[in-house]
């Protein structure tokens, strides 16, 4: 295993979720905010899926996003 390689492809994926969910986050925030469903100062309960085929990797990481 290339250590460079493995550690440059990891970084690439994670800044494509990175940049992908933020935006997908944002526009789905400011859906539900301009069709009142939820509020500017909600506090939103949020879940992220980890898998990885091959080595049976699945992490779930829970979070919060903050509103106001």
């Amino acid at each position: 295993m290339n250590d460079e390689t493995f550690n440059l492809s990891i970084r690439k994926f994670l800044k494509m979720v990175g940049v992908g969910s933020q935006r997908e986050i944002e526009q789905a925030v400011a859906q539900a905010i301009q069709e009142g469903r939820i509020s500017g100062t909600a506090t939103l309960p949020a879940r992220m899926t980890l898998e990885l085929e091959g080595v049976q990797l699945n992490v779930v990481f829970d979070g919060v996003i903050e509103l106001g």
